[in-house]
């Protein structure tokens, strides 16, 4: 590791988001300490390994004295670990809410005692809950209708309140869309790569409802945002809080994109759900105080994702249960 470029932690660093973060962090110059579980994908970065500025960490963020020391000599954090949808949450509430929420203060405290001058934070849009606003904007209040949305509505303004007087600690919140596209450590169960999944493997999509809008973001851009809000000012972030998202669509029209990059053949099958989170983020401010505009587009992403099935970096993709969050939770909690 590189005593003269600075450092930061990903906390799930080797998550779906933070797989394909933490190459871009190295070539951006960054030393980079991931803390994870590695549950997933155990051997994640097996192609950069060797990076003398990767520092691979296997270790649980509720053990605050794993996260300490992951913390010494770090200049930023990006706070990405997490149970990370709903589904998986509501599994067991009580894990939920430890991973999720309880050692969120203490890990802050951490990073404050640590000097760590920049905490990132990737929260979510889901705290919006359903809204009617034709966009919704960061000032907007916040409705979440999930436990796993309450929780990261609650931990931002445990972040907020705890920046204090400390002019050298600059927290900043970013809430993601959905996040789409391929990824080392893919996820098969989020709206765009699920439905990519099922034309591809079975040549039919099952549309839940299809009215709701819902925002996504392709993952190359997330983590260049990522990247991007290391590298602006601290006055720029300090304190502040960004929609991050780049195409609202329904999820009819994100089914028609699928099958125009999959194939004619693709059938489209319409079925009702109880399902009714519907929501249209402007990512407007993002634009304009971060000078961040995200440009590439959910056709983009599925066509990545049908690269990454061609040449055999996804396979066994309905079976294999790394590919799906619940799944993998599901059998961690009966063993």
């Amino acid at each position: 590791m590189s005593s003269t470029q600075p450092t930061v932690l990903v906390t799930g660093g080797a998550g779906y988001v933070g797989s394909a973060l933490v190459p871009k962090l190295l070539a951006a110059g960054w030393n980079v300490r991931v803390l994870d579980l590695y549950l997933f994908r155990p051997h994640v970065f097996a192609d950069i390994a060797s990076h003398p500025g990767l520092t691979q960490i296997i270790g649980d963020i509720r053990d605050l004295p794993t996260v300490e020391k992951a913390l010494t000599g770090c200049e930023a954090i990006i706070h990405l670990a997490c149970i990370s949808n709903d589904p998986s949450f509501e599994l067991d509430p009580a894990l939920g809410r430890s991973i999720n929420y309880a050692c969120f203060g203490p890990m802050v405290d951490a990073a404050k005692r640590a000097k760590v001058r920049r905490f990132i934070y990737a929260s979510s849009s889901s705290v919006y809950g359903i809204k009617s606003e034709l966009n919704v904007t960061e000032d907007l209040p916040l409705m979440p209708l999930t436990d796993y949305s309450k929780y990261k509505a609650l931990c931002e303004t445990i972040l907020l309140e705890k920046r204090g007087r400390r002019r050298s600690f600059t927290p900043v919140i970013i809430r993601p869309a959905t996040v789409c596209g391929y990824a080392p450590r893919q996820r098969l169960d989020v709206i765009v790569n699920i439905l990519t999944n099922h034309a591809l493997v079975n040549r039919k999509i099952r549309v839940l409802g299809g009215a709701q809008t819902r925002p996504n973001i392709h993952i190359d851009d997330m983590t260049d945002l990522y990247v991007h809000c290391l590298q602006v000012p601290a006055e720029t972030i300090d304190c502040q809080i960004f929609n991050a998202g780049y195409s609202n669509e329904t999820v009819d029209s994100i089914a028609n994109i699928v099958k125009h990059v999959v194939g004619k053949d693709v059938e489209i099958v319409s079925e009702p759900t109880d399902d009714i989170r519907s929501y249209h983020i402007s990512s407007k401010k993002l634009k304009d105080e971060l000078g961040f505009t995200p440009h590439r587009s959910i056709k983009s992403a599925v066509k990545d994702l049908v690269a990454a099935f061609a040449d055999k970096r996804i396979v066994n993709s309905m079976d294999d249960p790394s590919y799906y969050n619940i799944r993998m939770m599901q059998r961690l909690l009966t063993v």
